[in-house]
Parts: structure tokens; sequence; C-alpha cells
């Protein structure tokens, strides 16, 4: 299957299962579905694709969907519960680097099959997930900071608070998902990857950010309508 169909279908399936964790698990759910995207990021963008034209790592249709989560919890939940979900994201996050390490310590038996496989994936891991835990630590909290600016400037421009919610959403990631783009594949993949690769991969990230982005928009107003039912 093409990586472009398989590209899709990741969104649809990643995209819908937030909005099915949300309508029968409210906030809890979404908080248990970013914690598990932080994750599974950190590991997914270890792979390098081809996709429309376009060089780039998988990961980047996981990772931005966190930036959804945090939308849908600022919009519904408030400041206060968003700043908790990305704390609790640096700390998943911090755990997961702990325990995977641990894991290349142990001493295999010799029926063991898997521990090579475990150690060639995870060696790499600490530079990916301390780059993810560092930058997506700062981009998640930028993120929240924003879109409660824009919404301070949209209540005030247009006497609602209901008004103007695609241009929080949008404002606050697309800004926070460029300062990702750059700062994140540095420090990930500089020395690793030709500087004509990384530039490449950059520019790929941030094109399938913006793409995401636009997408999740009408995500954000159906989680709004879910909360208020």
């Amino acid at each position: 299957m093409p990586n472009e169909i398989l590209l899709i279908i990741n969104l649809i399936i990643i995209y819908g299962g937030i909005m099915v964790f949300y309508k029968l698990f409210g906030y809890k759910g979404l908080f248990a579905f970013y914690a598990s995207a932080m994750i599974l990021a950190n590991i997914e963008v270890m792979i390098l694709i081809d996709a429309f034209r376009m060089e780039q790592t998988l990961g980047n249709v996981l990772f931005a969907s966190t930036f959804l989560i945090t939308d849908i919890i600022s919009e519904n939940e408030g400041k206060h519960k968003s700043n908790e979900l990305v704390n609790i994201g640096i700390g998943v996050s911090l755990v997961f680097i702990i325990i995977s390490q641990l894991w290349l310590l142990y001493t295999p038996s010799q029926n063991d099959w898997a521990f090579p496989y475990f150690e060639a994936l995870f060696t790499n891991t600490p530079r990916i997930v301390i780059a993810g835990f560092l930058v997506g630590a700062l981009v998640q909290k930028i993120d929240v900071f924003l879109y409660h600016k824009w919404w301070g400037y949209t209540e005030k421009k247009f006497g609602s608070k209901d008004k103007m919610l695609w241009l929080r959403n949008n404002g606050s990631t697309l800004i926070s998902q460029f300062i990702n783009a750059v700062l994140f594949n540095i420090a990930a993949f500089a020395g690793t990857y030709s500087f004509s690769t990384l530039a490449t991969i950059i520019i790929s990230t941030y094109i399938i950010y913006m793409i995401v982005t636009l997408l999740d928009t009408p995500f954000v107003y159906l989680a709004r309508k879910i909360h208020r039912s």
C-alpha cells in the first residue's frame, strides 16, 4: 500500500480516535491519548519515509495530534487543565527515557531473540526522546500560552468567547509547530543526516504540520459540541 494512503488512514484513525476517547471518557480520555501519543511519536519518528514527493519522518501526524488535544482541553477545560496535560506529557516522556534505557542494561538469555532489535531501536532513543522532551515541553507551553492570548484578543475584539475558535486554534498551533519543526529536527538529527536531508526533513515536517493543523479545526469545533452536549 502506498505511503500516502497509509498516512491518510493514519490521520483518520488518530483524529477519529481522539473524538471517540473524548466522547466516551471526557477529558480523562484525552489525557490518556495524549500520554500514549507522546511515547509512540518518539518511537515512530525514527522511521524515515518518502511520501507526497517529500522525505519525512513518521510521527508528524501523531505528534501534531497532541496540539489538537491541548487546544481541545484549553477550549473546554481551561488553561489550568491544559498546562496540567502538558506537564503529564513531560513526565511520561521522562519515564519512557529511563525505562527504555534500563532495558538495554539487562543480559539477555541464550534463547532470547528480541534483545538485539530492542538494542538497535533504543540505542538511538535517548537523543531523540530528550530532544522531544525538551523541545516538546517548550512548544506545548508556547501553544497553550498563545491559545489563551489569541482567545483574550478575539473575545475583546468581538465581544464573545465563542467566536473565532478557528483563529486561536490555528494561530497558536502554526506558530508553535514552526518552532517545533526547526528545534526538534536540529536537536534530534543534526550530524545523523546531511544538511540537505535535514533541511528537507524540517521543511517537510512543517508542511505536514500545517496541513494536519488546518485539518484539525473541524475536530476542535466537534469537541466543543461534544463538551456542551
